[in-house]
């Protein structure tokens, strides 16, 4: 059989010869690039179908192969939209520090640089988003949010930015999210308590949406894995504390016996001792996050690499030109890792 003969390849040149335009505004037109006017964008698109342009992809690693084997510039800025009512409290919660931090290094590596931007009663939604395009800003980082009445976007114009929020209590806008796997972590950690020796493993965290759903969705999920004596109930907590939380831990543990919990409170610790119990002597301690919370046994969640993979991301947005909501959203997970610790050491070390 003879194979068909082969198209030559057509290239930005080929384009920019039947448009009567230079190459390097072919090549900016297929971006999107935000100088050159709409009109002129479609059309070399249209062109660019028509003549069924693919792009090399060898050029193209050859191209991101120069501009990161040598020192890059910094050209923009990125913008952390820091929305809490205490500004400081924010970096103070020790996985967000580490999505600052590991967003910061990757912006700075590829030539950006990530800089913190209020948002408070002294700083409006609309005098925010004039100050970010007076600074040529083309992307927002949101972090996550953590208190009672969510925060007033007004009438931003998120399709001037490029916009990627972190974890699940983002719910406006409905952008592109990176997050801990926390359904693969939760998972994980039941399995690691089980191979420390431990039986009855319970879980303690609040009824609400959002993160702690994937949490609770895993450990149910380990759970039926497991012999039926050994699925013990989870306690959900109110979202807000409540004077019942504590009789409420007495009485489910009590009832469920367990050996191990898993938990994101940060203050099961004291409630445990509160109650009579010691840790890990009588109930080993399981944290969602290492970070936070009175536990040093739990999923190390890896929130550099989730704010390194942030920022690659909204790079990413940024070089397509893909502006404001987007009709489908995005949700990248970045795997955590087990760590043993003092709260729930090997089950006979226990005795």
């Amino acid at each position: 059989m003879i194979p068909p003969t082969s198209k030559p390849r057509v290239t930005l040149s080929d384009i920019a010869r039947q448009l009567k335009v230079s190459h390097t505004t072919v090549s900016r037109a297929l971006r999107n690039d935000r100088q050159i006017s709409k009109s002129l964008c479609q059309r070399v698109q249209q062109v660019a179908a028509e003549m069924d342009y693919r792009p090399d992809a060898m050029l193209t690693a050859l191209a991101h192969y120069r501009r990161t084997s040598k020192a890059i510039p910094v050209t923009a800025e990125i913008a952390w939209i820091n929305h809490w009512p205490d500004r400081e409290e924010l970096r103070r919660v020790g996985d967000y520090d580490l999505f600052w931090q590991g967003a910061a290094t990757e912006a700075d590596r590829n030539g950006y640089r990530l800089e913190e931007f209020p948002l408070d009663k002294k700083m409006s939604s609309d005098r925010l988003e004039k100050i970010l395009l007076a600074r040529n800003v083309p992307g927002i980082l949101i972090p996550p949010w953590w208190h009672g009445k969510y925060p007033d976007w007004g009438d931003f114009r998120w399709e001037r930015f490029c916009v990627v929020c972190f974890g699940h209590t983002i719910h406006a806008p409905r952008v592109h999210l990176v997050s801990s796997d926390q359904f693969f972590d939760s998972v994980l950690a039941y399995e690691s308590i089980r191979k420390n020796g431990y039986q009855r493993i319970g879980m303690v965290t609040n009824a609400a949406v959002g993160n702690r759903l994937r949490f609770l969705a895993g450990y149910l999920f380990a759970q039926s894995q497991d012999l039926a004596s050994l699925r013990l109930p989870p306690l959900l907590f109110p979202v807000n504390s409540s004077p019942e939380d504590q009789p409420n831990l007495v009485a489910w543990l009590k009832k469920t016996r367990p050996d191990a919990i898993f938990t994101d409170r940060a203050a099961l610790r004291d409630m445990l001792v509160n109650a009579g119990y010691r840790v890990p002597q009588d109930i080993g301690l399981a944290r969602t996050s290492v970070m936070a919370g009175s536990g040093d046994a739990g999923i190390y969640q890896n929130s550099d690499e989730i704010g390194r993979a942030a920022i690659q991301l909204l790079i990413s947005l940024i070089h397509h030109n893909e502006r404001g909501v987007p009709q489908v959203r995005r949700e990248l997970l970045v795997e955590g890792e087990w760590m043993n610790g003092s709260t729930l050491p090997p089950r006979n070390a226990n005795r």
